[in-house]
């Protein structure tokens, strides 16, 4: 798409904001030499920040000589962002400051057959309510929340175009929660919220190329291509899931066969596992958290069967994972979500020798594999990352209300 000067100004302002964020506090000509843009640039962003109440001024760095230089951090009381992840098995929702600290959380569980968007819609409105509430927030500082869904996203209308574990097509999830949410709303998936989380606090910060996988119920790759976010034509990069590694293998529920997520998602898990030993007490058929939570417990007391069917995974995860590799030769692969935070370094450590295994040396010599570092939910603290760039296309206005068709609101936040 063509960029506008608007578009690049918004680009750039959210840049600096990220870059003070990160290294607070921060100097223009700091700013400057990390961002590669002009000092008299920094100088009118930085301006346009504090008048948003974004940032604010903290005095001087020590000099050892000539003019002392101002410093400038984010001014973490300046308003409230929410993130939002819509997985198939709960949702979960934070309440984060200005400095992407956490203030509050919620989570609702999604039940075996709650998986309309009606009943979705419902759980998102109870706990960002609650979220608020639990933070003491006025609603006027409430600049944005970042709503993350499985599956397939546009991001202009705020359509989730396809859910394939919940069969969705064209739902408008977006005009759906516009009608009990009053904030701004801005819509992505899972594999854009980590990889920005990954970039801007985890351990894809400060790396040019990076690969984030998640594994959850599905299975994705946010990618991370010269220190951005790549998001493809369409919004569609990074479906390595549904990517074929066996042919004519197992059904995938996006209807195809043979898919990474086939056997390396949850469900796929839960599959190797029945088919080794139908009858193990590890597996829990309607609780995939039990199932893998299990799994976990019985990997670090050597348990066979468990030991089997991790292996068995990783046998597959890291032949897929050797693709992205040979493919993107990125500096680092990120291991995300809750099936990883659950296997733990153990996968890890099954994963790297697996790949090694299959990827070509040079890359693979390149390239570290590492457990996600970040403490909290990365896919709500990436969807806050939307909601807070979403807020900064509007500069002049104490509550960002931005203009743009990938934001909904039902009512402006009240000012």
């Amino acid at each position: 798409m063509k960029r506008t000067s608007r578009d690049i100004r918004t680009a750039n302002r959210y840049e600096v904001l990220r870059q003070i964020i990160a290294a607070s506090p921060t100097s223009r000509q700091e700013l400057a030499a990390a961002t590669g843009l002009s000092l008299a640039t920094i100088a009118t962003l930085v301006g346009e920040l504090l008048d948003l109440r974004m940032i604010t001024e903290v005095g001087f760095e020590d000099s050892a000589g000539g003019r002392p230089r101002g410093l400038v951090a984010v001014n973490a009381s300046g308003g409230a962002l929410i993130g939002v992840d819509i997985a198939e098995t709960y949702v979960h929702v934070e309440l984060f400051d200005l400095g992407l600290n956490v203030l509050a959380r919620a989570e609702e569980d999604v039940r075996p057959g709650e998986s309309l968007p009606e009943q979705v819609v419902s759980h998102v409105t109870a706990a960002v309510g609650s979220v608020v509430t639990q933070a003491g927030v006025e609603g006027a500082r409430v600049l944005g929340v970042g709503v993350s869904v499985p599956g397939q996203v546009d991001r202009a209308t705020g359509t989730s175009e396809y859910a394939p574990n919940w069969d969705w097509h064209e739902v408008p999830l977006l005009d759906l929660l516009t009608e009990h949410i009053a904030y701004p709303l801005y819509l992505d998936n899972p594999l854009r919220a980590s990889a920005v989380a990954e970039l801007w606090f985890g351990a894809a910060r400060g790396r040019g190329d990076a690969v984030v996988v998640n594994l959850g119920t599905g299975v994705g790759a946010g990618l991370i291509l010269g220190s951005a976010l790549h998001r493809g034509v369409s919004n569609s990069a990074g479906e390595w899931g549904h990517t074929t590694i066996v042919l004519d293998g197992r059904l995938c529920r996006c209807g195809k066969h043979g898919c990474v997520e086939a056997y390396v998602g949850a469900s796929g898990i839960m599959l190797t596992l029945r088919e080794l030993s139908p009858d193990s007490t590890l597996l829990h058929p309607e609780d995939q958290t039990a199932t893998i939570a299990a799994l976990a417990r019985g990997v670090r007391a050597n348990d066979p069967v468990a030991l089997k069917v991790v292996r068995d995974t990783v046998r597959y995860l890291g032949t897929g994972i050797a693709d992205l590799v040979n493919l993107f030769n990125p500096e680092v692969v990120v291991l995300s979500s809750w099936v990883a935070t659950a296997l733990g370094e153990p996968l890890v450590a099954e994963v790297r020798e697996a790949v090694a295994r299959h990827a070509l040396p040079r890359p693979m010599a390149a390239t570290e594999i590492v457990l996600s570092p970040i403490p909290t939910d990365p896919v709500c603290l990436g969807a806050a990352t939307f909601a807070l760039e979403g807020a900064l296309q509007s500069v002049g206005q104490r509550n960002a209300r931005p203009s743009t068709t990938n934001a909904r609101s039902r009512t402006a936040p009240p000012s």
